[in-house]
């Protein structure tokens, strides 16, 4: 599906949301619920004027009808795709609460800036320049995290640092990456796995077009699992994601989705020879930020001692509420980066050779030995009051109004469109925490007060 056919739709009340940067989300279900992520706000539950399971059911069927197909009881499911949208609607026979839809916003932009990164806390210098000659010394990388936690974007960003000279193929079964979009001066291949060509078809084009770089959008089966064990193996570079809870996990995760009788020493002993680097990122509504934040949480090593026993080596960790902790990376690495022409020497030579603990215990002993900072609970979402909100203009920007009382039904006939809201990452348990920049507060108890938050002005992360 291109943009053109997307330009024959009529978005109507969604165009605003669609239109603001700082939103990458928009769902619609539960007999009419609407729930949009943000970049800076998390989870956001709203409600816009004629933002209706009506219009939705007619959104969906302009879809069907443009892509020369059906949405209705005997074709329940519809994807639609284009370059920087990804819409799926699920019909009412098998949504049995109301019409579901979900739009995902995938624009071909660079949206991290290392100047913010590191304003934002989200690692880092030294192992920012770390990673990056990692990536300049063709390291293979796989980046892990929960959904929405900001993986692809980052692997985007490493991307960014591959040298232009270099060619790079992207292989994915939903757009996402854009690369190609992104740097159009580049020698880049764009690839899309369907129901004819699987990920073990095209990797096989893959390989006899020669590129030093192959970027998968993410590991999520024993195919793509396959696909990467293959390129790492035949001497190509990998950039992927995958689901995991902490980069250590990555090559256990990888093996639990071979649904094979694989011998597990030898699959994870080919895993932690050829990949070098695993990245884990955390994503959480920060309440000491007053905003969602996301950030790197671990980095780890991978390698095959001298008794060719597996290894993996943190070698960078951010404590909840702490400064991160960080030690220099082994030999291994080290070496491996040497062989490509790259010291990393000035970066490391003045951190230590070990991490302050060693196991589960004396990581907790540390902590407690340390001043702790403020606890940042991410809020339940049983605790948010019900939303009531109105848009006069959806074509107008929209600007959020959050009530420390009950919401109330607001309308507005200026030119600004009003949306009122209760956030759910806004519920806190903690003592009061403001915001500077906005002047947002948050009390135990009590949804955050005082705030005018006009959406159009919410800065992405690039």
């Amino acid at each position: 599906m291109n943009e053109n056919i997307f330009d024959k739709l009529d978005f109507g009340p969604l165009r605003p949301l669609l239109d603001n940067d700082d939103i990458t989300d928009i769902s619609f279900d539960n007999n009419g619920q609407t729930w949009i992520r943000s970049l800076t706000q998390g989870s956001l539950r709203v409600e816009v004027q004629g933002l209706t399971p009506e219009f939705i059911e007619k959104l969906a069927f302009q879809c069907s009808n443009v892509m020369g197909t059906t949405f209705n009881n005997a074709k329940p499911f519809l994807d639609a795709e284009s370059a920087e949208l990804r819409l799926n609607f699920v019909h009412p026979s098998i949504a049995t609460n109301g019409i579901a839809m979900v739009i995902r916003k995938t624009p071909a932009k660079i949206r991290l800036e290392k100047e913010k990164l590191l304003k934002d806390d989200y690692f880092t210098q030294d192992i920012h320049d770390i990673l990056i000659k990692c990536v300049e010394g063709h390291c293979n990388i796989i980046v892990c995290g929960e959904t929405g936690s900001g993986k692809t974007e980052f692997v985007k960003y490493l991307a960014s640092h591959t040298k232009t000279e270099e060619k790079l193929i992207t292989i994915e079964d939903t757009l996402e990456l854009h690369l190609d979009k992104i740097f159009p001066q580049r020698d880049i291949v764009a690839m899309k796995t369907n129901n004819v060509a699987s990920y073990t078809d095209v990797l096989v084009t893959c390989m006899r077009q020669n590129p030093k770089w192959i970027l998968l959008s993410e590991v999520r089966s024993a195919e793509a699992v396959s696909a990467v064990r293959n390129s790492i193996s035949s001497g190509h570079n990998i950039l992927s994601t995958i689901h995991a809870d902490k980069a250590t996990a990555i090559p256990y995760r990888m093996y639990s989705l071979m649904e094979t009788d694989l011998d597990v020493n030898q699959f994870l002993n080919t895993i932690y020879r050829y990949i070098q680097i695993g990245v884990h990122i955390k994503a959480y509504y920060s309440k000491k930020l007053g905003k969602f934040h996301r950030e790197v949480d671990e980095v780890c090593e991978f390698y095959v001692d001298e008794n060719n026993k597996p290894q993996s080596r943190i070698i960078y960790q951010k404590l909840f509420g702490k400064e991160p902790v960080m030690r220099k990376p082994s030999p291994h690495l080290i070496e491996y980066l040497e062989n490509q022409n790259i010291d990393i020497n000035a970066i490391t030579e003045h951190l230590s050779d070990d991490l302050p603990f060693t196991d589960d215990a004396s990581k907790e002993a540390f902590m407690e030995n340390k001043d702790t900072d403020q606890v940042v609970n991410t809020p339940n979402v049983s605790e948010v009051k019900p939303v009531v909100t109105s848009v006069a203009d959806s074509s107008s920007p929209i600007t959020l109004t959050v009530e420390d009382s009950e919401p109330t039904i607001s309308t507005t006939t200026t030119s600004e469109a009003t949306i009122n809201v209760t956030p759910v990452s806004s519920v806190a348990t903690g003592n009061v925490v403001t915001n500077p920049d906005n002047g947002v507060s948050t009390t135990e108890g009590s949804t955050t007060s005082g705030a005018n938050v006009d959406f159009s002005q919410l800065g992405s992360l690039g």
